[in-house]
């Protein structure tokens, strides 16, 4: 069997062709990325004969699909703009697929997906992604699910690349439509930095206040989990939130046009290239992913409440910023190879709780280092 690894050699997406590698039995792994050095460079640093290199240009979709028609499945890690192409592409060509993150219009793929037989699964990585298993996990445990609570914290650097700086700025900008929890039959939408309360994080990150976050977790739970409330709260490194906040404050989300020596510009692209180009946005004293997830509801009459957290090895071990990009890119390596395997019946463009078992899916998660724990309470 043959996978593509999109954006393969990037930041994120090059420690899961590394997991691949490592993991997998396919016969094949092509890392199709544009910056064919990089790519190159990556697969002799893997040193596998399986793995190969090839140039794919995302802004050629005709020549996405049919390059996605000579493989069993398609690992897209590839920057969020591309998210509906690469989606598009896979219904088209008739071949299984996932991405490490998510758009609305994404779901409107679902019909066309289940008619070529095929399963799409946007947002699986981190959070979206292990967090989406670790609900399903909880809400399985119970008759009804009332709510669902998800905290993240992404400790990393504001700059790493800049689909992640784009991230990291699109979650506190004012006009950010996704930014909504769900209670009462309701979406509900909330500024940047609503929402605070405290969370511990088990580990070095430790007690940090997260706030709302827009995440598709709080769309797509409703439904699939019949969850009454759902919410979702991060934060990133102290030094990072005071940065998002003193922007906010200042005005510098602005997106209407301003004049700088001449040029034409906003003050948010001003700040976006100032970032991307700061070395001191590309560090932070700790790279760590935590998680944790509270699932309320009832078992037999009963009210019960399961928390569920993740512990993985420390950058030390890991490789510094490593410690935080293995948490996102193993899910995706874990995900494509439950797809090739069978694992995974269901067809669709579906949610990750939808598609994964958590059992199976935390047991890989395991292999690598990445463990779950949970606690029931209220029996």
């Amino acid at each position: 069997m043959r996978v593509l690894s999109l954006g393969g050699a990037g930041a994120v997406c090059q420690h899961a062709t590394r997991d691949l590698a490592e993991f997998s039995d396919f016969d094949q792994i092509v890392i199709g990325d544009y910056n064919v050095a990089a790519a190159e460079q990556l697969a002799a640093e893997i040193g596998d004969p399986r793995v190969q290199v090839l140039k794919v240009d995302a802004e050629d979709y005709a020549g996405m699909v049919k390059l996605f028609k000579d493989f069993d499945v398609i690992l897209n890690g590839l920057p969020w703009k591309y998210d509906m192409a690469v989606t598009r592409a896979c219904v088209e060509a008739g071949v299984s697929g996932l991405d490490v993150s998510t758009e609305e219009d994404q779901w409107d793929y679902d019909a066309a997906a289940r008619e070529k037989n095929i399963v799409f699964i946007p947002g699986m990585g981190a959070t979206p992604g292990i967090t989406n298993a670790m609900a399903r996990r909880g809400a399985d445990q119970m008759d009804e699910v009332d709510e669902v609570q998800i905290n993240f914290a992404a400790f990393r650097c504001p700059a790493p690349a800049p689909g992640l700086l784009i991230t990291f700025l699109w979650e506190f900008h004012p006009q950010t439509e996704e930014r909504t929890y769900y209670e009462n039959g309701k979406f509900h939408w909330v500024g940047p930095f609503e929402g605070l309360k405290t969370v511990n994080f088990p580990g070095p990150i430790g007690e940090q206040e997260v706030c709302y976050i827009p995440h598709p977790e709080t769309r797509t739970m409703p439904k699939s989990l019949g969850a009454k409330a759902v919410s979702v709260r991060g934060c990133f490194p102290p030094h990072a939130m005071r940065l998002a906040k003193a922007m906010l404050e200042s005005g510098l989300y602005s997106e209407e046009p301003i004049t700088i020596k001449g040029i034409e510009t906003t003050a948010f692209e001003m700040m976006y290239e100032i970032l991307l180009a700061l070395p001191e946005s590309k560090e932070t004293p700790l790279w760590a992913y935590g998680l944790v997830v509270d699932v309320f509801g009832k078992r037999d009459g009963q009210d019960i409440k399961v928390t569920l957290w993740n512990r993985h090895p420390p950058m030390e071990e890991w490789g510094g910023p490593a410690a935080y990009y293995k948490n996102i890119a193993i899910p995706l390596s874990i995900g494509v190879q439950m797809i090739a395997r069978g694992d995974i019946e269901v067809r669709g463009v579906v949610p990750p709780e939808t598609a994964i078992d958590p059992d199976t899916f935390f047991a890989e998660l395991r292999k690598r280092g990445i463990e779950i724990h949970e606690v029931t309470s209220g029996e």
